[in-house]
């Protein structure tokens, strides 16, 4: 059994490698008999080998008895290599999307898995090279699954081969294929905690903390009124001391913005990124405005789950030579 395990565990690879190779990356992938392949398991290989005894004892004894017990387990067999090829003929595979996640976790793929009309595959395993197993049932059409798939690092991360197979229904044969889907999930740096940088009053956004704007806030002095002005902003008492149409001013005081600096953090590059990752999430977290700056890079300051996202796949994609 030891040798059988040993050639199905080398031929799976070259089929691997084979199947990969030969059929191009892309968002869809219909499983057709020239993508299937299929040998005896463990099982099947030691139910080959009880045939052949049934068989050789029916020749010596000339026993009728044994005969049919041998044709009647053939037949059974070769049934069962039927079913489970037809198991996973015709399964369609979509390429939905994946999802973001940190250095050190486990990155979600989605996929829709379609089938025939008036069939169900069962037992269907699905697995990436570098992922964890998932068994399903198709119970209907149109059915969405999400795989995983280790994120060691960060950047782009293109899960590789995905391997569908199956044993169903009496496990004596594995049909199995490899498919290449175009997927890719963007990793961004494991979070750092760390102290967050002072804010930067020195204003390189042009920002004073002050922000001008009409409303009830803390008064802040008057102006001259200008065509296009609230008539609420007026000052009546001006006014009527003759110094003309003056309008109020309200304001309200703002933290200043901050500015993340790659240089200005202690460590390696890893760290940096790991730290500034932190401090992106946290100012997120706090709605205030910050600004990215990564060597000559520079993310102007801005606030929302846009601008965090942003901050973040640049992180991500720093150094990497990737598409940003």
């Amino acid at each position: 059994m030891f040798l059988v395990d040993t050639l199905r565990s080398r031929l799976q690879g070259r089929v691997r490698r084979w199947a990969l190779k030969r059929y191009p990356r892309s968002r869809s992938v219909t499983l057709t008999q020239k993508r299937i392949f299929i040998l005896p398991t463990r099982a099947g290989a030691g139910f080959m080998l009880l045939l052949l005894m049934l068989l050789i004892m029916g020749v010596n004894y000339e026993n009728n008895l044994i005969y049919a017990i041998t044709f009647l387990a053939a037949g059974v067999f070769l049934v069962s290599c039927l079913h489970t090829y037809s198991n996973l003929a015709g399964i369609k595979l979509q390429a939905l999307r994946g999802n973001s996640c940190f250095a050190g976790e486990q990155a979600g793929f989605e996929l829709e898995l379609d089938h025939q009309a008036g069939r169900q595959p069962e037992q269907i395993r699905l697995q990436f090279e570098q992922g964890s197993p998932l068994l399903i049932d198709l119970e209907h059409r149109g059915q969405r699954l999400e795989l995983f798939c280790a994120a060691p690092e960060r950047g782009w991360l293109d899960p590789g081969g995905l391997k569908l197979e199956t044993c169903f229904p009496l496990g004596l044969f594995r049909a199995w294929t490899w498919v290449s889907l175009e997927l890719q999930a963007l990793v961004y740096p494991k979070p750092l905690g760390g102290e967050l940088p002072a804010p930067d009053g020195g204003g390189q956004s042009g920002e004073t903390g002050l922000q001008k704007r009409d409303g009830t806030d803390d008064f802040t002095g008057l102006e001259q009124f200008q065509p296009g002005m609230s008539l609420r902003q007026i000052d009546w008492k001006s006014y009527a001391r003759g110094l003309g149409l003056q309008a109020k001013q309200f304001g309200s005081q703002q933290s200043p913005d901050i500015w993340l600096d790659l240089e200005a953090c202690p460590g390696n590059l890893e760290q940096r990124l790991s730290r500034l990752t932190y401090w992106v999430l946290e100012l997120s977290r706090r709605e205030q405005r910050f600004g990215l700056r990564l060597g000559a890079l520079e993310l102007l300051p801005e606030q929302g789950d846009n601008h965090r996202y942003e901050a973040l796949k640049r992180l991500a994609l720093y150094g990497r030579g990737g598409r940003a």
